[in-house]
């Protein structure tokens, strides 16, 4: 059991070590060549290195640290443990990124014709990072920190309050960049929000058949036979009629949806289906995490 826990905790890790260093090669590449704007924390830093050139690195862990302090002593330190890792790493990860490109190792992606493709392209990388964080169970401190306590002694919504400082350090951003900028970096973090997302509910989407038909036992049988897929009977009572049924449930993968409603149909015209998509399906016939 111990050596299944290490085995765990090493995966996670590197989960979270590959998140921040994706999440900080977006920022050094992108962001702040082309002087965009990023939420939270880090945004405060990349706003500190825009007024006053201070390094993004060395800040970001400076403004963590008294956030690290009171989290520990609010929120406990099991659930600390991976927001400081990830913060450490992500600014060890900063540090490393900027001393490759300063070195002209890497050359930045910069332009001045075309900001749509780096509004693009640093949304889906800062996203694939957060969310490779956000998956791995960490986060990159900041915000998240005072979010959660926040949360815990006032009640208020945890991404309220997270939109909420977003919405201050861009504000503060308009001091030192174009308004045009803030309106590209504000596209970016929608289509990093939105790549975090998928990455969170898994790349691997299927779909999850309820049906309640004639003979439910008979549909479960040829189900089982002619696509090799499980099914769970479930009990269920009609609202109106009173009526106990039997309700099959079933996912499947979305190539097999066509052929299940084909063989249920074959099986009962008046069959009703509810069909629901589903994300992260573990198990036999699917993938394993």
């Amino acid at each position: 059991m111990n050596g299944n826990k290490a085995q765990e905790a090493i995966r996670t890790g590197l989960v979270l070590a590959l998140g921040t260093a994706v999440y900080a090669f977006g920022i050094e590449y992108f962001i702040l060549p082309n002087r965009l704007m990023e939420g939270g924390a880090t945004g405060i830093a990349v706003l500190l290195q825009y007024a006053a050139d201070l390094p993004t690195a060395a800040t970001t862990l400076a403004i963590n640290i008294p956030l690290f302090i009171v989290g520990w002593r609010q929120l406990g330190k099991e659930s600390m443990m991976y927001t400081i890792t990830g913060t450490v790493l992500l600014s060890v990860f900063l540090w490393a990124w900027e001393r490759v490109i300063s070195h002209g190792w890497i050359r930045p992606f910069t332009t001045e014709q075309d900001f749509i493709l780096v509004v693009l392209y640093a949304g889906v990388t800062l996203g694939t990072g957060l969310g490779l964080v956000f998956r791995s169970g960490g986060t990159t401190g900041g915000v998240d920190i005072i979010a959660r306590i926040v949360n815990r002694h006032r009640g208020w919504s945890i991404g309220q309050i997270i939109l909420t400082m977003d919405v201050v350090v861009l504000g503060l951003s308009l001091l030192f960049i174009p308004k045009e900028k803030v309106l590209y970096t504000i596209v970016s973090v929608f289509i990093s929000s939105r790549v975090i997302d998928f990455i969170q509910e898994g790349a691997y989407a299927a779909k999850a058949f309820s049906i309640i038909c004639r003979s439910p036992e008979e549909l479960s049988a040829a189900i089982t036979r002619e696509l090799d897929r499980g099914v769970t009977l479930l009990h269920a009572v009609g609202g109106f009629s009173g009526e106990n049924r039997m309700m099959l449930y079933c996912v499947v993968s979305r190539y097999e949806i066509r052929k299940l409603k084909s063989l249920v149909r074959r099986h009962d015209r008046q069959a009703f289906i509810v069909i629901n998509d589903v994300h992260d399906v573990l198990g036999e016939g699917f993938k394993e995490e």
